[in-house]
């Protein structure tokens, strides 16, 4: 069986470093907002090129700080619109639902997957205070037209990068590009702890102030509590092995992008859609390639085949987010595009480890269905 992803061969090519760092955070004693924390987010803000990084449990924690910051900084309050993909995982939303702000959901371009930047505008009123861009499948979202909206309209620029880390925009990674950015350290992430983990990073000092103050019961001082908070913290352990990662995070990334190529070049068939046209656009590193996804009409059926040949494979996301039962109010809009992606998408194996003979069986089984 080719495995979607082998996660246990992944972590054993970090050997013996990540059981190095775990025996240290255990040898120290101290497992919680100590050292490991505090230099892994030194390292991290120096590696997306911001000032502040702060660590919290997930990435779904790091959007809803960024939020929740905002509004105790009476920047957004209750009822205040943000404008985000309708294409996404279902934490974007979730992030924005839970603080009480409206999600204004705006379709994807049918090339990149990513939101449309020219029917943003069309969305924005008076309530809208942000603009939500997600990097899906480790896909860099941002243009110059989205950063023309965000400064005519005085919007805040929100990234999730929970997919993209190491992606760049131009000289600068994603990450970095808007008012605050959400990571996610998830253990299938292309930079993943052993089990769950996010941070937040951004430029701004009273912002990463309070959301590091909120994250933790909402107190800069042990047993003052400023704001009515939250526990969401990055522990000692997760820090220490992100810190062995990151160090191979871009050679890792590169070899995502070797593999993307091989799978573009050597991909034939007629009904498969691949990413994007343009096969230089895809082995840029304004990509990251956290997923290889293709479309077909008959996805399901594709699935079914490549499974019998011992290939697994996943589907990100089957049921988009106005669809869910969680936005009941939301299931009868209609979002043709975002629909027609999730009919369709599949994701093929893709990770750094992935041989050149597990490659040509997939890319021979999808030649010839």
């Amino acid at each position: 069986m080719i495995k979607f992803l082998d996660l246990k061969a992944i972590n054993d090519s970090f050997e013996p470093e990540l059981s190095g760092a775990v025996k240290r955070v255990l040898d120290s004693g101290w497992y919680l907002l100590g050292k490991e924390n505090e230099s892994f987010e030194k390292e991290y803000a120096s590696y997306i090129g911001t000032s502040h990084c702060v660590g919290v449990a997930n990435g779904l924690d790091a959007l809803r700080l960024i939020f929740k910051a905002y509004i105790e900084l009476g920047i957004m309050q209750e009822g205040d619109e943000v404008i985000v993909p309708a294409n996404t995982y279902i934490a974007s939303i979730l992030a924005i639902t839970d603080n009480r702000l409206v999600s204004v959901l705006v379709e994807p371009d049918i090339k990149t997957y990513n939101i449309d930047p020219d029917l943003i505008e069309a969305k924005i009123t008076k309530r809208t205070k942000a603009i939500m861009i997600v990097h899906l499948y480790g896909q860099n979202a941002m243009n110059a037209e989205i950063q023309r909206l965000a400064n005519k309209y005085n919007l805040k620029l929100i990234e999730d990068n929970a997919q993209a880390a190491g992606s760049f925009y131009g000289e600068k990674r994603t990450g970095s590009l808007g008012d605050a950015a959400g990571h996610s350290f998830y253990p299938g992430k292309n930079l993943g702890a052993l089990g769950d983990g996010g941070a937040v990073t951004c430029n701004d000092e009273k912002l990463a102030s309070v959301i590091r103050a909120l994250a933790n019961y909402g107190s800069s001082k042990k047993y003052i509590n400023d704001y009515q908070g939250l526990n969401s913290r990055l522990d000692e352990i997760q820090a220490a092995i992100l810190k062995v990662k990151l160090k191979r995070l871009d050679a890792d990334n590169q070899r995502r992008r070797e593999i993307a190529q091989y799978y573009i070049e050597n991909i034939k068939h007629h009904k498969i859609v691949l990413p994007l046209a343009n096969s230089q656009q895809l082995i840029s590193n304004s990509h990251v390639f956290h997923l290889f996804v293709i479309r077909i009409q008959n996805r399901d059926l594709l699935q079914q085949y490549l499974n019998k040949n011992d290939i697994q494979t996943l589907i990100h996301y089957p049921i988009p987010p106005h669809q869910q039962l969680a936005y009941k109010e939301w299931n009868g809009l209609s979002f043709p595009i975002t629909e027609k992606i999730h009919n369709e998408v599949l994701s093929l194996p893709l990770s750094p480890i992935q041989s050149i003979e597990e490659l040509e069986e997939i890319v021979f089984c999808l030649n010839n269905i």
